[in-house]
């Protein structure tokens, strides 16, 4: 526990400018959600108000937010412990994603001004510069920024706010897709001819454009959540097998 405890304190840094409750309640989030706290850790309140210097309360009312969320679950007589994003989690969350992401993209394209849609175009040219020099850290940051940017645009607040948490809980896996040579440059292609319809008003291409590069992304995410739980399952078994031996 001591291990990770460090990494929780310091997401939920408490010199921040905000209610205490809340810098509690987002850093065990975010520390659960990047797998900081492992998946069936049990989370007890006394022990990480020690911890972290603070009284309890904070502490209880986080994890009662987070238990909303589906991130944790209260096991009787054991206490609360943190679940695993599941692959049906994803997949739902793809599915809230393509209607949302869809949704902002129109309404921006709608209202967009020549100057915001020349501020797209230099973007996606300087990610293809990072792409041209192998700078794939830069070419992950700059997609990000890409679609944080049709979410501005689009001004719908109450909607950016709930595409980021959803965007958190797939954290871990985000940018699988993007460290592929072949699907690296197809998402940069799919961003330029997001660009382009988007520009010329062409609602219906947008719409099919946005639904595929998702379902492209969500391929690659789903593979990769197989493979760690093929993997943990194999070390499950030859811990087992391990123990007969020893017996």
């Amino acid at each position: 526990m001591d291990e990770y405890m460090k990494e929780v304190i310091k997401l939920a840094d408490l010199s921040q400018n905000k209610p205490l409750n809340e810098i509690v309640f987002e850093g065990l989030r975010i520390a659960i959600i990047k797998g900081i706290i492992p998946v069936g850790e049990r989370i007890n309140e006394s022990v990480y108000a020690e911890k972290m210097n603070i009284s309890r309360t904070p502490v209880r009312e986080a994890l009662r937010r987070i238990q909303e969320e589906g991130l944790v679950e209260y096991v009787p007589h054991y206490g609360v412990v943190v679940k695993k994003i599941t692959i049906e989690d994803a997949v739902e969350i793809y599915q809230i994603r393509k209607a949302l992401d869809i949704l902002a993209t129109q309404n921006a394209m709608k209202i967009m001004t020549e100057e915001q849609f020349d501020e797209m175009k230099a973007l996606l040219e300087k990610t293809d510069e990072a792409d041209t020099r192998g700078d794939y850290k830069e070419v992950i940051e700059l997609s990000r920024q890409f679609n944080d940017m049709i979410y501005e645009f689009c001004r719908m607040p109450r909607l950016d706010v709930i595409v980021k948490k959803l965007r958190q809980y797939l954290m871990r896996f985000r940018d699988i897709s993007l460290t592929e040579n072949d699907r690296r440059r197809k998402a940069l292609d799919e961003h330029w001819l997001l660009y382009q319809n988007m520009r010329q008003k062409n609602y219906e291409q947008v719409a099919i454009i946005t639904s595929e590069h998702l379902d492209y992304s969500e391929k690659f995410i789903l593979k990769e959540m197989r493979r760690i739980e093929e993997e943990a399952d194999d070390q499950a078994r030859e811990k087992d097998r391990s123990n007969g031996r020893k017996k």
